[in-house]
């Protein structure tokens, strides 16, 4: 490989999703009000699970876990892409780079372990509900979200590490609206190989191995759904991992789609807008598909907001 086309890198250039100008100020108000719906969704969430002792429980835990790390996702990538548009100024420092790739993988991981880890919860109340108290206690969950930040944390750190020995070439332009990890490689003048087999293990171990799992859970809980006589207990056993599974469609729907999608379409502006769907929608949606969905949450919501007052 040529070396003198090599370079010692400042910062990336975002070419985003539309190089159009007149599409810029619709780009901004679009992601911004889908940040705000996200962040002010996912805090609602969290403030009604912690107001509300009757959702002081295993599968309300993982939610509200769920919903802080779905803030943090938002916040690594969109603030930034709001504050290139209405500057006008597509750049990215170096390090700022690494740390909101480390920041994206970190979160988007733990997305995975979380959603797996409720999913579980739910086998345990449907498939075995005289023994979910002993299985799900405290001290379990407490080590799922202890463990679940570990391994997500090595996860990013190994991929931001293979990342640091690369060189990079003249071109310095990113076809995404963030440090996307497969993008940045593209622009590499050292041999990837290393990355690319990690970053196809890993999305292997972090993605497919998940949702295997939770494939695994849903098929049991459904097979022990139907073998209820009532149909009233059908019911309310299909409404309490309804919100779920609809979350767990859409997240692993659409990141599994962009991830095994063709390299030409990965490396388009359409593979980049296609990316929005899990790295914004996805977050952005995950509050609202649990609250309105789930009958306790509309509950803790409504308390929330409408106090009755004391009769004088």
């Amino acid at each position: 490989m040529e070396r003198g086309n090599q370079t010692s890198i400042s910062e990336f250039l975002f070419l985003g999703l539309s190089d159009r100008a007149e599409q810029q100020q619709l780009l901004f108000v679009l992601f911004l009000w889908m940040y705000l719906l996200g962040v002010l969704g996912s805090l609602l969430i969290v403030l009604a699970i912690g107001s509300d002792p009757h959702l002081h429980n295993p599968m309300y835990f993982f939610l509200t876990n769920l919903s802080l790390v779905d803030i943090f996702l938002l916040s690594t990538t969109i603030p930034k892409m709001l504050a290139n548009i209405q500057t006008q100024d597509k750049s990215i420092s170096y390090p700022g780079c690494l740390a909101q790739m480390f920041f994206f993988l970190l979160f988007i991981a733990l997305d995975h372990f979380l959603l797996t880890g409720m999913a579980y919860d739910r086998y345990v109340a449907i498939c075995h509900p005289l023994h979910y108290t002993t299985i799900m206690n405290p001290r379990l969950c407490a080590l799922v979200i202890a463990g679940s930040w570990i391994v997500s944390s090595l996860h990013a750190l190994t991929h931001t590490l293979l990342v640091v020995r690369l060189s990079f070439c003249s071109n310095h332009e990113i076809l995404h609206f963030f440090c996307d990890l497969y993008q940045v490689l593209k622009l590499s003048c050292t041999d990837t190989l290393i990355n690319e087999s990690f970053m196809y293990l890993l999305t292997v171990v972090f993605g497919v191995f998940p949702f295997i799992c939770l494939m695994f859970s849903y098929s049991h809980i459904v097979s022990t759904i139907l073998r209820i006589p009532s149909t009233r207990g059908r019911s309310k056993a299909f409404s309490t991992c309804g919100s779920h599974l609809s979350m767990v469609s859409l997240f692993y729907g659409t990141g599994l789609g962009v991830y095994f999608s063709p390299t030409s379409n990965q490396a388009s502006r359409q593979g980049t807008t296609a990316s929005v769907m899990y790295t914004v929608v996805a977050p952005m949606l995950n509050p609202f598909i649990y609250s309105l969905r789930n009958k306790d949450m509309k509950w803790a919501l409504r308390n929330m907001f409408i106090r009755k007052n004391p009769i004088s």
